[in-house]
């Protein structure tokens, strides 16, 4: 049998994750090329019979199930939902993790805080035995750009501007810039992410360190499930 491709297995671990929707939930769906997987599979649940509205962190998750016939509804009339299903870039064996390279990790932090349950999906490559091969995104004001480069840069951090593809500094839907931070391997992940929550200017950071309460990970042979122990 040949071994499951890297989107097959971030797929079969999107499908594990939805089949905890139950009808009348509001669920919150991520964004990146993961979550795009859980969308998939949420639609096909909805067009079997599944009752249930989704909140989106960002334009382009709204738009893809919207016309993957998801009914989304605003989060800004939402104070609380059921379950939130996201992509991770990096999780460690504590279930913390690095999020953001989809460029919504401000708006995908608030609906995972607003979650009642948040299940993270990934491929086995994105389990580490510790954070900081991949950097950290941050979303700023662009008005603090230059101040909150030295701050981190102060740190140890290395960060970088996100680019669009058209050459532009990337921006988010909230119209904001993003830093990809390199720190290399991150000792104390809780003085990280409070440095950087108490930076003015800095908006968001990519840092989910309590928020993922499972993680299902699509390996070579099947998925595996990994849930907070406290």
């Amino acid at each position: 049998m040949a071994t499951p491709s890297i989107e097959d297995r971030k797929h079969a671990a999107a499908e594990a994750a939805v089949a905890e929707v139950a009808s009348g939930m509001i669920v919150g769906l991520g964004t990146g090329t993961t979550a795009a997987h859980a969308i998939a599979a949420l639609a096909a649940r909805v067009s079997a019979g599944l009752a249930v509205d989704a909140v989106a962190t960002s334009h382009r998750t709204a738009e893809a199930a919207r016309a993957a016939g998801i009914r989304v509804i605003d989060f800004a009339n939402v104070a609380a939902i059921d379950l939130c299903i996201d992509g991770v870039d990096e999780i460690d064996p504590q279930l913390r993790a690095i999020k953001g390279a989809g460029g919504a990790m401000l708006c995908e932090k608030i609906v995972a805080s607003a979650a009642a349950r948040m299940i993270a999906i990934a491929d086995s490559s994105k389990d580490v035995a510790q954070l900081g091969a991949k950097p950290v995104p941050v979303e700023i004001l662009p008005f603090a750009q230059a101040f909150l480069e030295r701050r981190i840069e102060r740190l140890g951090g290395v960060p970088s501007l996100r680019m669009a593809a058209d050459g532009a500094a990337f921006r988010t839907d909230q119209n904001n810039m993003v830093l990809d931070c390199a720190f290399g391997p991150i000792a104390d992940p809780d003085a990280l992410a409070t440095f950087l929550s108490n930076l003015p200017g800095l908006l968001g950071h990519g840092l989910f360190l309590r928020e993922i309460d499972t993680i299902y990970l699509g390996t070579e042979v099947g998925v595996t499930r990994r849930d907070r122990r406290f």
